[in-house]
């Protein structure tokens, strides 16, 4: 019976993609590593374990919209579900690598964004969490189908830089921010009523009428 070992050996970001778009690279082996492996279909459930690493003051501070106040962390601090991705393994005897690719967003909604913006440094603990089905050869030549079990698991710790690499890329100097309908209406409106040549411009503006009440 087929028996899939897993783990993460590297990650780095897609280059030139229309999308921002990181590659996992995961080694594959079975035992016995004389079978013949068909295909698998693997899934991969990965998780932010967020407990697994120390946060600077400045990183606390950022990280209060997702986690609350450093005091709360006891409670608050959870391992959060970042992605599912899928990948098609090819054909093989003893083992193989295969690319597991996982899109990203910089949509600052998404809990997974808030989180690695909110670190400046470091690396960010993953956890992929396995399953699927191996199609794979007996030692009769008969083809036999079997399930990848729930307890198959790798870490990896992915360098922060790859992820800002990547969203410097995508999005040069920039962030990506999704507002409700009525709040984008009203700062159109603002923005065309002041005659405000860009969007930077025109919440720029917005803020220092805030400031200007507050100082006030």
């Amino acid at each position: 019976m087929a028996e899939l070992h897993l783990s993460v050996e590297s990650a780095e970001h897609v280059r030139f993609a229309a999308a921002p778009l990181l590659t996992f690279k995961l080694r594959i082996s079975n035992t016995p590593a004389e079978e013949l492996i068909h295909a698998a279909a693997l899934r991969a459930q990965i998780q932010l374990e967020v407990t697994r690493r120390t946060y600077s003051s400045e990183e606390q501070a950022r990280l209060g919209d997702l986690f609350g106040t450093p005091d709360r962390w006891g409670q608050t601090l959870r391992s959060l579900l970042w992605m599912q991705a899928s990948v098609m393994v090819p054909r093989f005897t003893g083992g193989t690598i295969v690319d597991l690719h996982v899109p990203c967003t910089f949509d600052f909604n998404v809990a997974a964004t808030k989180y690695f913006y909110g670190l400046s440094s470091g690396d960010l603990p993953l956890c992929f969490q396995f399953s699927g089905t191996v199609f794979y050869e007996d030692q009769d030549g008969a083809l036999q189908v079997s399930p990848i079990s729930w307890d198959k698991e790798a870490r990896f710790r992915l360098p922060l830089n790859v992820w800002k690499a990547l969203m410097d890329e995508h999005y040069p100097n920039s962030a990506w921010l999704a507002i409700g309908r009525d709040t984008f209406d009203r700062l159109y409106e603002f923005k065309v009523r002041e005659g405000i040549p860009t969007w930077d411009q025109a919440i720029e503006r917005a803020l220092a009428s805030v400031r200007e009440t507050v100082r006030s």
